[in-house]
């Protein structure tokens, strides 16, 4: 990742508290100084009026109940196209996990959050398309994000989905071993041009690309798209990376695989890291069609690949480009542990974090105060187009017992700090 490379002769600007920071950690300081629980630091950007809108709505989300209503009302609202059910999750829940509805709208997010150095990841929220002119419109979007990337170096990565570009129905066919016929040739051969043309963009504007994880019925073709990409254009340095998911009981395995293959290749892995995002559905599919369920037994065993494939990672630091994509708190302390204790400058590109806007800012903001590569992943897109994503960012926050979730609480902490609780 290219998170503080210069892009087209534009100095990177300067953010004193990182600074120096970064010149501490390249001084050789080995002491790893870091507190997540640290709320004036990880809410320093927000208004009290700001902090009180995002108290609410996490209030509202710990409500599991309600998110479970809303969510299939909401997405049935929004598909019959009703005016004023938009209105209302653009200032609410769309407000909190998303940029805006466009590249341009998105400018003052990713303009604030550069100010306490996290950069910014783009992704233009639509997914599961099925037709072709709805491929080349998620093609073209990227593409426009890439170009928009390279004016800024707020913006150093753009992420995308390859359901947004190409048939899930022909995933699953390739996966299953299915023959090609004339069309769906022709449609794989579209696939490719369109995911080429999205990298041949981004490595001539030196903006770094995402592949998300999907479903474990589609993955492995997915994994050989991005891995044809990757093989194409990570031979100097890493534009590309594919997205491994550790709730997966395979997936670290296919790490340590898909890393020999890129040394025999000759190419540099890019590597995201993540848990997952859809054990529920990889459960019940498995349970109803009579396989063996790909999630590991329980979430202790996941957080070991995971922390497994970090420690992996930072061993081979050169020769893949890491991001630690969660909103794990130990896992976060893991790789900035071993990034001080292995003596490598915090701001070494390949070894960087993540977490969704609006998520985890105790994370982000603690990690790029104490001189680390860190971002927000930041959505946009036309608000019909994304509330598949906001239904997840909901259903993620609420609580089944509904005990305070913890988002909940770190906001509520800030308040009390400011005396506005």
């Amino acid at each position: 990742m290219l998170l503080l490379m210069k892009k087209s002769g534009k100095p990177v600007p300067k953010n004193p508290e990182k600074t120096a920071a970064i010149a501490q950690a390249l001084a050789g300081d080995q002491v790893l100084q870091l507190d997540f629980s640290n709320t004036e630091i990880a809410f320093a950007a927000k208004s009290n009026e700001q902090l009180k809108k995002s108290a609410w709505m996490f209030g509202l989300m710990n409500k599991h109940w309600l998110v479970g209503l809303g969510s299939k009302v909401g997405l049935t609202a929004i598909r019959m196209r009703l005016p004023f059910v938009e209105g209302i999750v653009k200032h609410t829940v769309f407000e909190q996990f998303c940029g805006g509805t466009t590249l341009l709208e998105s400018i003052p997010t990713i303009e604030e959050l550069d100010k306490y150095g996290v950069k910014t990841i783009l992704d233009y929220g639509a997914e599961a398309k099925e037709k072709e002119g709805d491929f080349n419109h998620t093609m073209k979007e990227a593409i426009r994000a890439i170009e928009f990337a390279a004016t800024t170096s707020a913006v150093p990565v753009v992420s995308t989905k390859i359901t947004g570009m190409a048939r899930f129905g022909l995933l699953q066919s390739l996966q299953e071993g299915e023959p090609f016929t004339s069309e769906t040739r022709q449609e794989y051969k579209n696939v490719l041009k369109r995911l080429d043309a999205i990298c041949h963009v981004a490595v001539h504007r030196q903006v770094g690309v995402f592949f998300d994880a999907e479903e474990s019925w589609i993955q492995d073709s997915i994994d050989h798209l991005v891995t044809v990409m990757m093989r194409r254009y990570n031979r100097d340095q890493v534009y590309v990376y594919n997205t491994f998911q550790f709730y997966r009981h395979d997936r670290l395995q296919y790490l340590f695989d898909a890393f020999r293959l890129a040394e025999q290749g000759g190419y540099k892995l890019g590597a995201k890291l993540v848990r997952g995002a859809y054990m529920d559905k990889e459960r019940a599919r498995a349970e109803e069609m009579g396989y063996p369920s790909p999630i590991q037994p329980n979430k202790e065993v996941a957080d070991d690949a995971f922390d497994t494939a970090l420690r992996f990672c930072v061993d081979h630091y050169e020769n893949i480009a890491v991001c630690n994509a969660s909103h794990n708190a130990k896992s976060a302390h893991l790789l900035a542990e071993l990034i001080t204790e292995k003596g490598i400058p915090r701001d070494h590109p390949h070894l960087n974090f993540c977490q969704l806007y609006g998520m985890s800012d105790n994370i982000t903001f603690n990690l790029a105060a104490a001189g680390f590569n860190v971002a927000k992943y930041v959505p946009y897109g036309q608000v019909r187009e994304v509330v598949p994503y906001l239904i997840r960012r909901a259903q993620e926050n609420s609580s089944v017992t509904g005990d305070m979730s913890r988002e909940y609480g770190l906001v509520l902490k800030e308040m009390k700090r400011r005396g506005i609780a």
